[in-house]
């Protein structure tokens, strides 16, 4: 290699690391390099009465709960897996706190994404409605189920028994939203779950100045990153969080 072409490489490197413009909000997503895929099964949900809305997800990957969940108090909830664009948390918080609806904020998503094939998305708004996506290249088992303020989706999954009982159990279910949730993770995960095995899971529910002394709205945000029983393991966390009374 002589000094000019190597001088080149430098210049091209550093443009395109420094220099080159970010996209803006109106611009597409960037389709970067892809990393493992993000097999999981997940439940997003409300509570309209107590004023709650939340993500639970298990997965084959570490640290699950770094990827999927995002909520935010009195705006509206986003899972993002499979091939997941991150992105999708933030920006589809930022859209439905705009006013636009599940179904606004989705389609708008998927549009500005060249991804979209390989992405699976769920998103439950301010009013609980609800809005998911499963793209052609996701893994079987792939696809979901909604009812009522919720909607269960997964891919790589055993089979579409894995978010019927989801479903089925969170609807039968009563009590605290974060019960219904975990009652819903544990009958997906009986039900086969994701068919490569089970790593991690988090749990997260929001509500107005409900988290720590007040201070902001994390009501739960739960996670375990590494373990055989990850459900299981976040279960015994949810009780310890909440000593001698449920969440309500």
């Amino acid at each position: 290699m002589t000094k000019q072409t190597w001088r080149l490489g430098v210049s091209v490197f550093y443009f395109w690391t420094v220099l080159a413009p970010w996209p803006t909000a109106g611009d597409e997503f960037p389709r970067p390099l892809q990393r493992g895929v993000v097999s999981t099964f997940s439940i997003v949900a409300c509570d309209l009465k107590n004023r709650q809305w939340g993500v639970a997800t298990q997965s084959r990957v570490l640290a699950v709960g770094s990827i999927v969940p995002f909520a935010q108090a009195e705006v509206g909830a986003v899972a993002t897996q499979s091939w997941a664009n991150t992105s999708f948390g933030p920006q589809g918080l930022k859209m439905l706190n705009a006013g636009h609806t599940a179904r606004e904020t989705l389609d708008e998503l998927l549009q500005r994404d060249e991804g979209r094939d390989q992405r699976q998305v769920a998103i439950v708004d301010r009013l609980g409605r609800v809005a998911h996506f499963t793209g052609e290249e996701c893994l079987d088992w792939a696809g979901a189920r909604t009812g009522e303020n919720f909607c269960c989706l997964g891919n790589i999954l055993t089979g579409e028994e894995v978010v019927e009982a989801m479903a089925g159990t969170f609807q039968k279910t009563v009590g605290p939203l974060a019960d219904k949730m975990m009652s819903a993770m544990a009958a997906g995960q009986a039900a086969g779950g994701d068919r490569r095995g089970r790593q991690s899971a988090a749990l997260l529910i929001v509500q107005e100045m409900a988290g720590y002394s007040g201070f902001d709205d994390r009501y739960i945000d739960l996670r375990v990153d590494d373990h055989p029983r990850p459900i299981e393991e976040l279960g015994r966390l949810l009780k310890l969080r909440f000593p001698g009374n449920p969440a309500k």
